[in-house]
Order: structure tokens, then C-alpha cells, then sequence
């Protein structure tokens, strides 16, 4: 149950329209934009030296932070001395590893509905839907948002740790609403199947009009990879995608990582994690990029072009 209900937020915003993309096209040409995105800044030393390395010397465009983890004070002094680069929040209602947990920001009693019987924030998507009450959870992600800024954080938009955010209609339209209420991008990819995804489609397909009419713009197609742990096929899987990429902005999500022993201690995923990095600051998969044409953006440069947008509509 517990990897269904990971691997929801994937299939989510893997099944973009072609509508969509068609869409985008007329306006974009047959331009291809990047966001190369490394999630989970934050949540541990080597994670924080991994992204960072990502971000200075590969390819990495953009990075969002775990405002409630323990290494969050770390990279978010980084990202205070770094303000040209592109952060965003990874916005969390969940604490998924056995043995390395973390709570929420806001103060327990203010958001009961978001703790388990150990005063962590739930465990899994699934546990999220079933107990999370959308007010306690306003709170909490207005409470990340607000720590990042008070830390000095440089804010270029807002995504959501494994989906939990959209994983509700009435979660979903919260985080539409903080987005255009701190007039900050949010990662949404719009147009899903309403026979696959039903209330959430819907709901989706009502917000990107909300979202376009406040210049915040959305993907055309947002793309992870999961399981493979073998460098070579890992690289390769990434080489094919964006060898075969479409016009349009997607965002490619990666996790960076260094394989060490406190990674180890923490998931299973670190040597996929490790393989991120390497990819990303790989000068074959650089060159590659390059020699294909796709043109690597930021968060910030997307909102800029959906900013756009809106006065030329004007």
C-alpha cells in the first residue's frame, strides 16, 4: 500500500495531455525548454553537498528545500548567499523514512490532524489523505514558507514532497491558492485523465485557468525515473528522454545524493540518488543538452515567460 501510494503523485504528473502540448506550441514554437530540478535539498548533509554540486558544477537549474528536516538550515544559508541561482520550498506533509523522521514547523497543537501517534507528520501519501484536515495543513505549508523567508531564502516557486499536496481536491486547490497568494509559481501539470485521476482531474483542469490568469505558469510535461539502480542504464534512461524530448517546458525531477554512509543510513534510494548527480554533472550528458538545442530555464525564467504571456494577452 504504502509504494501504491507513492508512485501516485508519478503516474499524476506523468499523464499529460497532448491538448496540452499542442497548446504550447503555437507559442513556443518548436522551442524546447528544461527545468532540471533536484528535490529534497534539506533533508540531509549529503543531499544538501550532492544538490550544491549539481547546482555549481553540472546542470541542475533548479532546487527546492524540506523546510522541516534537519540539514534545512544548512542549505538554506546557501541558498541566502547564492540569490542569482533558482529555490524553491518542497512543501511536506510527510516523513517517510523509518528511522529518520521529522515533524512539522507550525507547533504541534496548532496542527493535531498532521501528526501520527509518535508527533512525526505521517508516514505516507495514503495516511496523509485519510487524516490531514486542509486547514492544519495551510498552516503548516504557510509556516514552511514563511521560515524560508525568514532564513533568507530567495523564493522562485513552490512544488510538494511525493505529491501529498495534490493528492486531495481541497489540498490542491489550497496550494493553487498559496502560489498566487505569495505570487509564486507551483508545479502543476494540468489536463489529467478524469477517468484515471476523476475528482483530481477536475479540479486540475479549473485551476490551470486560475493559475494562466495570474501569470503563474504550468508544465507540459513533468518526467522522474524510479527504480534503476545501474549507472550506465540510469544515464541512458535519461540521454533517451531527452533525446526524444517535446516543444514545450518540462521539468526533469531528480534527487541528488552522495553515496555515503549517512544516506545509507537514511534510504535505499542513495546510490540511485548518487547516479542523479553523476548524470547531471556528467560533460557527455552537458554536451548532449547542448548539442540537441533544449535550452536549460530556471523556475524563474518560466515565470518570467508566463508573465509575459498575460500582457501580450492584455
Amino acid at each position: 500500500m504504502k509504494r501504491q501510494m507513492m508512485m501516485i503523485w508519478f503516474c499524476v504528473i506523468a499523464a499529460t495531455s497532448v491538448a496540452s502540448v499542442q497548446a504550447e506550441h503555437k507559442e513556443t514554437g518548436e522551442k524546447r525548454y528544461l527545468i532540471i530540478h533536484a528535490d529534497d535539498a534539506g533533508m540531509s548533509h549529503s543531499v544538501n553537498q550532492a544538490t550544491i554540486e549539481g547546482m555549481q558544477k553540472g546542470i541542475v537549474s533548479s532546487a527546492s528545500i524540506m523546510v522541516p528536516c534537519p540539514w534545512f538550515k544548512e542549505f538554506a544559508e546557501y541558498a541566502k548567499q547564492n540569490p542569482d541561482q533558482d529555490f524553491g520550498i518542497h512543501l511536506t506533509l510527510n516523513s517517510e523514512w523509518k528511522n529518520y523522521r521529522w515533524g512539522p514547523v507550525a507547533s504541534r497543537d496548532l496542527v493535531p490532524s498532521l501528526l501520527d501517534e509518535e508527533q512525526y507528520l505521517w508516514d505516507n501519501v495514503g495516511q496523509v489523505m485519510q487524516h490531514v484536515n486542509v486547514k492544519d495543513a495551510e498552516k503548516e505549508l504557510r509556516a514552511q514558507i514563511e521560515r524560508a523567508k525568514k532564513f533568507g531564502v530567495p523564493l522562485s516557486h513552490l512544488d510538494t514532497h511525493m505529491g501529498a499536496v495534490v493528492s486531495r481536491p481541497d489540498l490542491l486547490e489550497m496550494y493553487v491558492n498559496l502560489g498566487i497568494e505569495y505570487q509564486l509559481p507551483v508545479l502543476f501539470v494540468a489536463n489529467l485523465d478524469p477517468k484515471k485521476y476523476g475528482l483530481i482531474a477536475e479540479k486540475s483542469k479549473e485551476l490551470k485557468a486560475v493559475l494562466s490568469k495570474n501569470g503563474l505558469p504550468v508544465l507540459d510535461e513533468l518526467v522522474q525515473f524510479y527504480g534503476e539502480p545501474d549507472y550506465g542504464k540510469r544515464k541512458q534512461s535519461y540521454l533517451d528522454k531527452l533525446r526524444g524530448l517535446k516543444p514545450g517546458v518540462t521539468q526533469i525531477i531528480i534527487h541528488c545524493g552522495i553515496d555515503n554512509q549517512e544516506l545509507q543510513n537514511i534510504t535505499h534510494s542513495s546510490s540511485r540518488r548518487d547516479g542523479d548527480r553523476r548524470v547531471f554533472t556528467d560533460p557527455e550528458v552537458m554536451k548532449e543538452i547542448k548539442d540537441l538545442g533544449i535550452e536549460v530555464i530556471t523556475w524563474k525564467q518560466f515565470h518570467e515567460m508566463a508573465k509575459q504571456k498575460v500582457k501580450v494577452a492584455e
